[in-house]
Order: structure tokens, then sequence, then C-alpha cells
């Protein structure tokens, strides 16, 4: 059955098994801290999750080491990040990063760190069908032929390869159905094994065959090839953004604090220009725009530094495997006189896209009188991002 709520208002969770060390790699260090496209394969992962629209919070569970000192990407995000220590096995570490989701959680997605290049499609087909029937795993049918052998390798029997699947995640689950399945004794690959012991039903959703999961070092040159080859190398994103303008506020316009009588009204410091760069480089990256990462309806960004903001929304961009090229940004404004500050402008925009002030461009122009901006009753920004795909 259903829960009896429209789909976009379920409140979903997620959980980064990320406890083991990856000894089948035979890397000196974890292999979730390897890199993919220059980028670790655990921050891919969790920005990918980070970044879907539906999940509103993630838990991810290291090693004792790792969790003590988590990588910078997990203590700064635009959605609430707990880390917890993962267990023995990998069920034990998803036990307690269940135990640290939040109450009002409905739907559970649990992904591996080591497939760093889930979809957002990927993502949304299996929540949607954990939604409708209470569990649900990405899987792909298989295309071999497929065998059972004895111990000393002897073939036992051919099985009936259209009732094979090969399964992924991410895996997603109501919480009491994951609640129930975690009770469950016995060793298990996944939770959907423990839900199926436990005599719940678990929905098979397509899976993908770029959804690779990363064993071995042929594993992780196959994922760079994927990677190199994914998408086209440049991609453009335009931003747009325009704020009131009201007494009682600073006017900070690219970091910078203007003098002016009157200041920008929103809900963080109404920075449009980092706003409009903010919206460009997320578009030109495929990620959305600045709402879905940091929401005006979450106390959290009250007041917040535009900048800061910015600079979250680059390392999304970086996650996903691009570089900042260039930005252009234009202002709209009547006054003031925005010259003497466009050099400081410039210089806090290239900082906060980890960039040199050359790759930055601001300039301001006036309406003509024409419109709310024409009449000095508020500002404007559009913005132009280039981004380049960093080679694999």
């Amino acid at each position: 059955m259903a829960l009896a709520r429209r789909p976009d208002l379920v409140h979903v969770s997620a959980i980064i098994a990320a406890g083991g060390r990856g000894a089948r790699f035979g890397a000196a260090r974890p292999k979730q801290l390897l890199t993919l496209g220059g980028v670790p394969i655990l921050q891919r992962s969790v920005e990918a999750l980070l970044a879907h629209p539906r999940v509103r919070d993630l838990v991810v569970a290291l090693p004792p080491d790792l969790a003590a000192d988590p990588p910078a990407y997990l203590r700064h995000s635009g959605k609430p990040v707990i880390v917890v220590e993962g267990g023995a096995r990998r069920q034990d570490s998803v036990a307690r990063a269940f135990a640290r989701v939040p109450p009002e959680a409905e739907i559970v997605v649990i992904h591996d760190a080591a497939r760093p290049l889930v979809t957002p499609e990927l993502i949304e087909r299996t929540i949607a069908a954990a939604v409708a029937h209470g569990a649900a795993i990405a899987a792909v049918r298989a295309t071999d032929t497929v065998k059972r052998g004895d111990p000393d390798g002897t073939v036992v029997e051919t099985l009936a390869r259209e009732h094979i699947y090969l399964v992924q995640t991410p895996q997603a689950f109501r919480v009491l159905v994951l609640r129930d399945a975690l009770r469950g004794s016995g060793d298990a690959t996944d939770e959907a094994a423990l839900a199926e012991r436990a005599g719940h039903r678990v929905q098979l959703v397509e899976g993908d065959a770029r959804n690779v999961k990363i064993t071995t070092p042929e594993d992780l040159n196959a994922a760079e090839r994927l990677l190199a080859g994914h998408a086209p190398s440049m991609r453009i994103g335009h931003g747009y953004d325009l704020h009131r303008l009201v007494e009682g506020r600073p006017l900070v316009l690219g970091g910078v604090t203007v003098p002016f009588d009157r200041g920008l009204l929103g809900h963080s410091d109404a920075d449009i220009v980092c706003h409009a760069v903010t919206d460009a480089v997320l578009g030109a990256a495929g990620l959305g725009d600045i709402g879905r990462h940091f929401p005006d309806t979450d106390p959290a960004w009250k007041g917040a530094d535009s900048l800061a903001l910015l600079a979250r929304a680059c390392s999304l961009v970086r996650a996903a495997g691009f570089d900042v090229v260039n930005v252009d940004v234009t202002v709209i404004a009547e006054r003031p006189k925005l010259v003497p500050f466009v050099e400081a402008m410039r210089a806090n925009v290239a900082q906060a896209l980890e960039g040199a002030v050359e790759q930055v461009s601001i300039k301001g122009k006036t309406n003509e009188g024409v419109d709310s901006m024409g009449a000095g009753e508020s500002m404007a920004a559009h913005a132009v991002a280039l981004l380049a795909r960093r080679p694999a």
C-alpha cells in the first residue's frame, strides 16, 4: 500500500555505507578515498545523494578513524550530514546509520559509496518504488547464461536467466520495513535480503549499466572511461536573480557591502551577484538551482553569506567532474554606481570559485528608468557560466 501523501512531500533520508576499507581492491588506503576523475569516490557518491531534490538529509557510515576526522565535504554541505562509525559488517554499519536518521523520515535510501556514478534518475526510480511498495532495489537483468556450481567448480544446473537480476544500489525502504529488516539475525549482503527474510515484498526497479561498483583497479579504470565519455566537454549555464530594495538592510553585492541608504530584501544576505552565479554554475552542471540546495524555507540559510553558498555550490560542480572556466555577470541597478566596488566583487567571486580574478567579469547597467529597477525599487543580476569537464 502506497504512503498516503503526495510523493513530493514524503521525507526521504539517505544512508551511505562506507564503513569498510575495500581490502579486495588492494590499495594502501580505504577504497572510498581513491579518486575518480580527480574527485574521491566517496565524495562523488555523497554529492550524488545530496544533490537529489527528494533527499533531505544524509548519514554516512565510515571506518572509525575516518569518522573521527571526516573529510571537509562531509562537514560543510548544503544539507544536514551526520557521520557515524561503521560496524564489522555492512548491516551493522547500516544499522548504526539508521539509528541516527531523523524521526520524521518516512523513506530511507541506502547507497554504496563504491557506486559513485549513480544518476538522479535511478535514485528517483528507487524512491518512487519504495513509496509505492514499501521496499525497492535497483537491478539489471542478466544477459549472459547463468550456471550454479558446487564448491569444486562443477556445474550443478543452468538457471533461467530471464529470472536472474544483478542487484545494485540504491535500495530504498519505508522506515518501518527497514526497521523490521534490521532486527533480523544472520549475515546478508544487502538490506533487501534482510527485508525478504522478514517477509516483506521487495520491488525490482530498472538499474543502470553505468552504475558500476568499484571493487578492483579494473573497475576503477572502467569508471574513468565511463566518466570521460559521459557528456560534452563544455557546458554553459545562465543565472538570474532579482530582489526589492528596502530600508534597514545592508546592500551586499559580490560579497562587498556597498554604502547605500537601502539594501536588498531576502532570506539570506540577498546578494544577487552570488545568487545569479550560483544558479549559472549549478545549471551548467545539470544540478538544479540555488533553491534546491539552499531553500528559503530552511531557517539554516536565514541571513546566510551568499559567497559561502556559492563556494558550496562549486564543490558540487567539481564533484560532478567540472571546472569553472569563467563567469560573466551583469548587475542592473539605477543607483549606486558600482564601478568603485567591481574589483573587490570580482576577487570575492573568484575566491568562491577557486579560480583567478581574470575568470570573473562583473559590470553594471541601468534600466533607463524602466520598470521597478529603473525606478530604483529593485536590483537584478544576470550571469553566464562556462564549465569544462575535467579530464579523467
